[in-house]
């Protein structure tokens, strides 16, 4: 019951919010214009992802006042201590740091290295309240346990929270489509923190991801095809970093069999088209931040799918390796396992890649067509 309150005030806080911030912005001048590498043909505001932080910050307090005033809704136990909690804390301040500089970076548009050096600096913050890599759980039941070595700790965990950080920025190219991945995959976070419930890490992992799947549900009311404002880096980087502290808290801070993998999976198509991105643009002599439009939703539209088709294709990608995620995690039966993965995989393959490969070929000639660019960041500014 708690969990549906927290997820219903998350998804009003961000249906009138969302309309506030866009006001907001356009007083600001806080508005993406169109461009060549942009999809959208007219000026849009952007600050969406203060909306999103905002019910996301004040539904995960309503929980905590709700159990308060009724201690009957503190299910399961240790739900109020965990509510309470100092680590809780630090995700919610890291989060907004990182809101905060997206939105910075929306009006002043911040170099790559400085959003970078905030990126790194935010998830500092959050391991100094606790929330850190401290073990990795592999297949066959081993475990790499990382307490002995702090320094290897902090390292993978800036890694995790920069790279999460930055995967949802990079898929934020069309309308609706990083709020409807995040809410797919805020949603598999949730039930997988249902599933195994208990422990405190696991019931704030839980809780933020009710809120952030009712804050982008909420927000997508606005932003879908055609959107009426854009979440901007501000939520671009925010939705990828809590998200990136969700999976530490709830999924790989147990011992579990084959943990590491599974938000990797969730969270497989935006962290693929990032890997894509950089290995394109290494072979090109680029650097990693240089903007194109060669990403997978781009390579959807050349092939003659409409924003909204792309949009969706997209959204039933993650729909399935959510499920694979989960199945590798809660279905006892190999059989019914590999059996999903491989359906998904050929359906994959069969329907998308060729026709994406293709469309990536064309692209690139025009992209050898194209001179000159000025790079202002990912997300939407690349279109």
């Amino acid at each position: 019951m708690l969990y549906l309150l927290i997820f219903a005030v998350s998804l009003f806080l961000a249906l009138f919010l969302t309309p506030v911030a866009r006001k907001w912005a356009v007083k600001l001048g806080a508005v993406d214009m169109p461009h060549d590498r942009k999809v959208h043909e007219n000026p849009t505001p952007t600050l969406g992802g203060l909306a999103i932080l905002l019910a996301v910050v004040f539904s995960t307090l309503a929980g905590k006042v709700l159990v308060r005033v009724f201690p009957s809704l503190a299910r399961p136990v240790g739900m109020s201590d965990a509510l309470s909690s100092y680590q809780l804390l630090g995700i919610i301040i890291a989060s907004s740091l990182i809101a905060v500089l997206g939105a910075v970076d929306d009006m002043r548009r911040l170099s790559p290295w400085m959003k970078l050096a905030g990126q790194v600096a935010a998830s500092l913050v959050l391991i100094s309240f606790g929330v850190e890599i401290s073990t990795v759980a592999l297949p066959r039941g081993n475990v790499i346990d990382l307490t002995a070595s702090p320094l290897l700790s902090i390292l993978l965990t800036l890694l995790w929270m920069v790279a999460f950080t930055n995967i949802i920025n990079l898929i934020d190219g069309l309308d609706g489509l990083a709020a409807g991945v995040c809410t797919i995959s805020a949603a598999a976070f949730f039930v997988y923190g249902t599933r195994i419930g208990g422990d405190p890490n696991t019931l704030q992992a839980t809780v933020i991801s009710a809120a952030v799947a009712g804050a982008c549900l909420g927000f997508l009311r606005h932003n879908f095809h055609p959107a009426s404002i854009f979440m901007g880096d501000s939520g671009a980087m925010f939705l990828g970093f809590i998200l990136g502290a969700v999976s530490i808290q709830g999924i790989l801070k147990r011992t579990a069999v084959a943990t590491l993998f599974t938000p990797l999976i969730i969270l497989a198509v935006p962290i693929v088209d990032t890997g894509l991105a950089i290995l394109r643009r290494a072979r090109k002599g680029k650097p990693f931040h240089y903007a194109d439009k060669e990403h997978i939703h781009h390579r959807l539209l050349y092939i003659g799918h409409s924003q909204r088709q792309a949009v969706l294709i997209i959204y039933l990608w993650t729909a399935l390796l959510t499920g694979i995620a989960l199945s590798l995690e809660f279905v006892a039966s190999r059989t019914i396992i590999f059996t999903l993965l491989a359906v998904g995989v050929a359906s994959l393959l069969a329907t998308t890649l060729p026709r994406i490969v293709l469309g990536g070929r064309e692209l690139e000639k025009e992209e050898e067509n194209f001179v000159g660019t000025d790079w202002k960041g990912e997300g939407r500014d690349e279109g």
